[in-house]
C-alpha cells in the first residue's frame, strides 16, 4: 500500500513540473511574439509559392505544341551549330538534371546525305522565356551513342563546325564512333569517339575542337582551332609519350605547315607543302648540326613518292623487325598495287645499338608489293664491306621474306679472325666471300647457298652454313654464328 502511494506522489510531481514548464511558456507568448509568428509564416508560404511558380513556369514547354517545337529546334540546331537533323520519334521535355528536350533514333543531314544515326540527343535549353516558343534558345547540344559514316565528300563536316558562332554553348559528342570509307563504301578503320567537344575559348578568343578517341586500340587525343586563316592542332599520343603541335596555312593554290614533334622530351620538327598534285616534306632535329634530316615528295597522280635522309644513327629494327610497321604494311598486301612506286635512301654513320656497323646506305625502292633493297651497302669494323644486289623483300605463304645475294670484301682478316677467336692454324687470308641466301624473319631462319671464298665452291662450307636458325637472343645469336663461322673455316679446304 505504501508502494502505490509512493508511485501516485510521483507521477504528480511529474503533472506539476510539467504544468510549470507550459504556463512559464504561455506567459512568453506575448502580441509582438504572436506578429513575428504571422509573418514568419507570410515568409514561407511567400516562398513556397515561389518555388510552385518557378517548377510551373519550368514545366510550360511540356504544354508546346509537339510540331511547333520540332520545327524550331531543327531551325535553331541548324542555325547555331549546323546539325540538320531528320526527326522520326516524338521529342520528349525533361525538367532534371536541367530543362532538356530529348530525342531518341535521330539521323543527321550533310548535304541532303544522311552521315550519322544518333541514338540519343539532349538539348539543353536557356531559363531566360519559356512563355513564348519562338524565344527558345538553345545552350547545349549533347550527342551520344552516334554512329558517323565519314567520306571523301563530307569529311569537312567536323571542320566547318569550327566556323560556327557557338558563344557560350558547347555541342558534345560521347561514346560514339566515325567509320571512315572509301569510295565503295567499305569500311577503311574506326575511330571511337570517347568525348568530343565544340566550344568557344575566351582565352584565344576562337572555337576549339577537344576530343578524346581511340583508333586500333591506340588511345589519343587531339585538339584544334582557327585563328586568322591559320589551323592550330594538336595531337597527343601519351601512352608512347609522343606530341604533336602543328600550324598549317591555307593560301589559294596551296596549303602549307610547320610541325613540332616531342618523343620522350626529343624535340623534332617536320615542314610541308601540299597541293592537289603533290605533298612534300622536311624532317629534321634541329636546322644548324642535324642529327638526321629527311626530305620527301609525294606525288598524287600517277602516285610516286620518294624519301632521302641523312641521320647519325639508324635503327634497322623499325624496317627490319616483323612486328615493325612496313613489314605489317607489306604482309597485308595494300602496296601490291602496279601504280604504287615508293623510293627510300638513307645513308647513316652508325648503327642504332651496334657501333660496329657504319657509313650504312639504304637504298630501296617498293614496286607491286616488293621490295628491292639493290646497291645497299655498309661497313663492318673498318675491317668488312657488304654488298647486296638482285635483293627483293617480299611475303611467301604469310611470311616475309628478304632473298638475294651478299658480297663481302675483306679489307682486315686479322680482325675478322680476333672476333671470331679463330684458331690460327685455320686462318687462311679470304678477300671476297658470295653467296645467295633467304632470310625468314618470321622464323628467324637463313639458307645460304652458292657460298664461294675467293671465287672458289667448297662444298663441305656450303653444307656446314647451308641452314643457320637464329634466337630472339642476339649474345646468344653472337656465340653460334660465331661457331659456324669457325666451323666452316676449320673444314675449308682453301
Amino acid at each position: 500500500m505504501n508502494k502505490t502511494k509512493s508511485f501516485v506522489k510521483y507521477l504528480k510531481q511529474i503533472n506539476n513540473s510539467i504544468n510549470n514548464q507550459l504556463v512559464k511558456n504561455l506567459n512568453r507568448l506575448k502580441f509582438d511574439n504572436l506578429i513575428n509568428l504571422s509573418r514568419s509564416n507570410k515568409i514561407i508560404l511567400t516562398f513556397v509559392a515561389v518555388i510552385v511558380l518557378f517548377i510551373t513556369y519550368l514545366l510550360l514547354p511540356t504544354f508546346y505544341n509537339q510540331k511547333d517545337v520540332s520545327n524550331e529546334i531543327k531551325s535553331n540546331l541548324l542555325e547555331k551549330f549546323d546539325l540538320e537533323i531528320k526527326l522520326i520519334n516524338k521529342i520528349n521535355y525533361n525538367l532534371f538534371p536541367k530543362p532538356h528536350f530529348k530525342i531518341k533514333d535521330t539521323s543527321l543531314l550533310f548535304e541532303k546525305e544522311e552521315i550519322s544515326n544518333i541514338q540519343e540527343m539532349r538539348i539543353y535549353i536557356s531559363l531566360d522565356n519559356f512563355f513564348s516558343l519562338n524565344n527558345l534558345k538553345i545552350k547545349d547540344v549533347i550527342l551520344e551513342n552516334a554512329n558517323f559514316n565519314l567520306k571523301r565528300k563530307n569529311y569537312k563536316y567536323f571542320s566547318n563546325l569550327l566556323q560556327k558562332d557557338f558563344g557560350l554553348s558547347t555541342l558534345n559528342i560521347r561514346d560514339s564512333n566515325i567509320f571512315y570509307r572509301n569510295s565503295n563504301n567499305e569500311v577503311l578503320f574506326i575511330n571511337k569517339i570517347h568525348n568530343m567537344e565544340y566550344y568557344y575559348d575566351e582565352k584565344v578568343s576562337e572555337n576549339i575542337l577537344y576530343s578524346k578517341n581511340e583508333v586500333f586500340n591506340i588511345p589519343y587525343k587531339f585538339k584544334i582551332f582557327n585563328n586568322n586563316n591559320v589551323v592550330f592542332s594538336e595531337l597527343d599520343l601519351s601512352f608512347i609519350k609522343l606530341n604533336f603541335e602543328n600550324e598549317h596555312f591555307n593560301s589559294d593554290d596551296l596549303s602549307y605547315g610547320k610541325t613540332n614533334i616531342v618523343f620522350n622530351k626529343l624535340k623534332s620538327n617536320f615542314t610541308y607543302k601540299i597541293n592537289q598534285n603533290f605533298f612534300e616534306f622536311k624532317f629534321f632535329d634541329k636546322k644548324e648540326n642535324p642529327k638526321f634530316e629527311y626530305n620527301g615528295l609525294l606525288n598524287f597522280k600517277p602516285f610516286y613518292s620518294s624519301v632521302e635522309g641523312e641521320t647519325e644513327k639508324l635503327n634497322l629494327s623499325y624496317l627490319l623487325n616483323v612486328n615493325a610497321v612496313l613489314p605489317q604494311l607489306i604482309k597485308t598486301e595494300i602496296l601490291n598495287n602496279k601504280n604504287i612506286e615508293f623510293k627510300l635512301n638513307i645513308h647513316a654513320e652508325n648503327a642504332f645499338n651496334d657501333i660496329n656497323f657504319r657509313d650504312i646506305k639504304l637504298i630501296s625502292k617498293i614496286k607491286e608489293g616488293l621490295i628491292d633493297i639493290d646497291q645497299t651497302n655498309f661497313i663492318w669494323k673498318e675491317s668488312a664491306e657488304f654488298n647486296f644486289s638482285n635483293s627483293l623483300i617480299f611475303v611467301k605463304e604469310g611470311d616475309l621474306i628478304l632473298d638475294g645475294n651478299l658480297s663481302i670484301d675483306i679489307k682486315d682478316n686479322n680482325q675478322i679472325y680476333k672476333f671470331l677467336l679463330t684458331p690460327k692454324n685455320y686462318r687462311n687470308k679470304i678477300k671476297k666471300i658470295d653467296f645467295n641466301f633467304t632470310y625468314n624473319f618470321d622464323r628467324k631462319t637463313a639458307n645460304l647457298k652458292d657460298i664461294r671464298l675467293d671465287g672458289k665452291l667448297d662444298q663441305k662450307v656450303n653444307k656446314i652454313l647451308s641452314d643457320l636458325i637464329f634466337r630472339k637472343d642476339n649474345l646468344q645469336n653472337r656465340i653460334y654464328l660465331k661457331n659456324k663461322l669457325n666451323e666452316a673455316l676449320k673444314n675449308y679446304d682453301g
